[in-house]
């Protein structure tokens, strides 16, 4: 029997409706399974802690299990590589930072694009970085400090490693003061705190999650935290503005990304799960019990994650390409 044309455009127009609607159904029931989130970092380290804790919250809010899956390699670019490649349904979530979403980016050739491949979901919680010497440094404060490495014949400052968090705040450091710094890279910023405690050298920058025992037990002496407002963690230390230095502010700030494509409506489970999280007084506890300062809800959302990115590869990718920084 022959169809009107009529007949045929209705059903045609049916037919390519039914992807749509199979999308919506999709994420009306979601989550159906458990969701997978990926760390492109090593279990047990800071990355890995915090989306331990964010996943269990989670988890409770959507009424599925999340699993963090530890993927590493190559400063982090494995890992997001993965969930740039998974599906677009939610079930594949990626936690990163400031390196691995933005500094990266001016460090290595990618097989990803960082802001197209990616739909953010929440901005988590963060870590300023704490400038510290030395006990044994003669400079008592931060004018003091940048006076003395001017005088000084190239002073040591420890680094993790080409590209890491603590080498490109050396960097900006030395552009903005004019010293001369010879950096001194290890194999992450644990080796390089011990040798700055043995005094072998001079200064370095570091997390101050990971600075503050030893901030604490009086082995290294702070200088300056690098942020717009004083740590909790570390009250007595003074931002860098306070201590004379405006404008250097280094944040490694972490969030959480989707693979591009994610639908709307499962981002924004998501990213309620994610803040539900965060409003958690007991999970804001155990930030506060890592140093992790966790950001007003309005900073929170996916798009302000997604303003945040952009203005942070605005800023850092010029710095770094400047100082001809690349991956070894």
């Amino acid at each position: 029997m022959k169809r009107s044309r009529r007949q045929f455009l209705r059903i045609a127009a049916g037919a390519a409706a039914l992807p749509a609607l199979s999308r919506t159904a999709a994420a009306q029931d979601y989550p159906a399974r458990p969701v997978t989130m990926i760390v492109p970092f090593a279990a047990g380290g800071p990355t890995d802690e915090l989306a331990r804790l964010l996943a269990q919250h989670m988890g409770r809010t959507l009424g599925q299990n999340v699993m963090v899956e530890d993927v590493t390699g190559a400063a982090g670019t494995i890992g997001v590589g993965r969930v740039a490649r998974a599906p677009s349904d939610g079930y594949t979530l990626g936690i990163g930072h400031w390196s691995t979403h933005v500094v990266n980016g001016a460090i290595y050739a990618l097989p990803y694009d960082l802001l197209g491949d990616f739909t953010p979901v929440a901005l988590l919680p963060s870590n300023p970085m704490l400038l510290v010497s030395r006990k044994s440094l003669p400079a008592k404060d931060l004018n003091a400090l940048i006076a003395w490495m001017k005088s000084n014949a190239r002073p040591t400052i420890g680094t993790a490693g080409v590209g890491s968090g603590s080498h490109i705040a050396g960097v900006y450091f030395q552009d903005l003061t004019g010293a001369s710094l010879q950096f001194v890279p290890y194999r992450g910023t644990d080796p390089a705190l011990l040798d700055l405690i043995a005094g072998r050298i001079d200064v370095m920058f570091d997390q101050v999650s990971e600075a503050i025992p030893r901030l604490h037990d009086g082995s290294i002496r702070a200088y300056a935290v690098t942020a717009r407002t004083r740590s909790a963690a570390a009250a007595d230390v003074p931002t860098v503005d306070e201590a004379g230095l405006q404008g250097l502010y280094i944040n490694i700030w972490y969030g959480l990304w989707a693979p591009k494509g994610t639908p709307r409506d499962v981002i924004a489970k998501l990213s309620r799960a994610a803040m539900g999280a965060m409003a958690d007084p007991d999970m804001q506890k155990r930030f506060a019990d890592l140093s992790l300062e966790v950001p007003p809800p309005e900073q929170q959302t996916p798009e302000a994650l997604a303003t945040l990115q952009r203005a942070e590869i605005q800023k850092w990718w010029p710095i770094i390409k400047a100082a001809g920084i690349k991956a070894e």
